[in-house]
């Protein structure tokens, strides 16, 4: 699975409080179908409640530090889809 990385300091220059996949696909720092995961890079002073597909320690540890909440979004599959070019595609 491959995630769309996006910072904290990304998270923190859109301005707002409530961030989820579809505000940063508004912003144009996602596609709609990509599956979105927020890493540490950053500092975060104000209170975010971050929604997103998967975070990094460090910035679950930095969101949480700073008084927001972060909620991991399911994935929009159930199954692990087929690695594309796989031995059994050209059949």
């Amino acid at each position: 699975m491959e995630y769309t990385p996006v910072n904290v300091d990304a998270l923190v220059a859109l301005g707002v409080t409530e961030v989820n996949p579809d505000v940063l696909v508004a912003r144009g720092l996602a596609r709609k179908k990509d599956l979105v995961k927020v890493l540490g890079r950053g500092q975060i002073t104000t209170a975010l409640n971050v929604s997103a597909h998967g975070f990094s320690a460090s910035a679950k540890a930095a969101i949480e530090g700073a008084g927001g909440t972060v909620t991991v979004v399911d994935l929009p599959f159930s199954v692990r889809p087929a690695a594309s070019g796989n031995q059994h595609q050209n059949r």
